[in-house]
């Protein structure tokens, strides 16, 4: 029996060019006063890589994409007013990811973010778990917490840090992030393609947002 084709498929909201090239800057900047280097070192991404993630779908069938993108139009929330925040390590105890966590002071996002949850589930058999930090097998919900990912390990480099590599090392002594703050205009939803270089994103539908 053939299996129906499928696409990792998520949705976000993307920070203006110009704050995303001043994380990037500043996460370059920070690892290297933190020390990290060498296999173990986080690989930092490109400007127009980095997105506030709303929901994680995963793998779904690619017969469902046209709707998933179509909902998004049922969504009329509001996105307001975006702060960066701390540097984050993420998941916690075992980071393979270096974070940027977001103020959102009204609340508008994690309101939106619910609204879009619940748009998705009409059209989709998905339901939403821990999102792309949760370690598989740990499906279980989490509270939205916003943030923007800047840079990622290198893959087996988790086995490392816990034979004391430099990032284990260095991970508390990074610098603060700058002092940026930005209003999301669009959710998009996005096809994520994975490779040996890293994910690239295709933006296969977006909704404007006010």
């Amino acid at each position: 029996m053939t299996r129906a084709p499928t696409a990792r498929l998520f949705v976000a909201v993307d920070p203006p060019a110009g704050v995303c090239k001043q994380l990037v800057a500043w996460a370059r900047g920070a690892l290297r006063a933190a020390g990290a280097h060498g296999a173990a070192a986080p690989r930092v991404l490109e400007p127009e890589s980095l997105h506030v993630t709303l929901c994680f779908l995963g793998e779904r069938p690619v017969g469902e994409m046209d709707a998933l993108g179509e909902q998004l139009a049922a969504c009329n929330g509001l996105a307001g007013e975006l702060s960066v925040g701390a540097p984050l390590w993420l998941p916690p105890r075992h980071p393979r990811a270096l974070a940027v966590e977001l103020h959102d002071e009204r609340g508008l996002l994690a309101a939106l973010q619910a609204e879009v949850v619940a748009a998705l589930q009409e059209v989709s058999g998905w339901r939403p778990t821990g999102g792309e930090h949760t370690p598989a097998g740990k499906g279980r919900h989490r509270r939205f917490r916003p943030h923007i990912t800047v840079a990622r390990l290198h893959r087996g480099a988790t086995d490392r840090r816990s034979r004391g590599s430099s990032i284990g090392q260095h991970e508390r002594a990074l610098p603060p992030t700058p002092s940026l703050s930005f209003v999301p205009g669009e959710l998009v939803l996005y096809r994520s393609w994975l490779s040996r270089e890293g994910a690239s994103y295709e933006a296969v539908a977006s909704h404007a947002i006010g």
